[in-house]
């Protein structure tokens, strides 16, 4: 398992939103998402959900930092390309993240 001061120290050459936002991607749990305006929420810039999205396009450690645990609002699983979006659902799927189509069933189950 990794541990949060292994990833501090990887994401040292990043600003404070970037390993924030990264940080609070690491802590979403198997089989749960999270959305990215509620990651921006937590981090302190409610209004910088688009921000949030381009520090997880990001992501220098990916899996290890859960970016596919992230979705937009309305559930939908959003990539750059239809391959990258079949990836995370796939991925979601496993962890046992309901699914219909490219989009997760938001429930207060499942949401963190």
């Amino acid at each position: 398992m990794v541990e949060r001061e292994d990833l501090l120290k990887h994401l040292s050459g990043m600003s404070d939103f970037e390993r924030a936002v990264l940080m609070a991607t690491f802590e979403i749990p198997r089989g749960k998402v999270s959305t990215y305006k509620r990651i921006a929420e937590m981090v302190g810039k409610p209004r910088a959900y688009r921000a949030v999205g381009n520090v997880l396009h990001k992501n220098p450690l990916a899996p290890v930092i859960p970016c596919h645990r992230v979705v937009r609002s309305d559930g939908r699983i959003v990539g750059e390309t239809r391959e990258e979006v079949e990836a995370r659902r796939r991925l979601l799927e496993e962890e046992g993240v309901p699914v219909v189509g490219n989009r997760v069933k938001i429930s207060g189950e499942i949401i963190y």
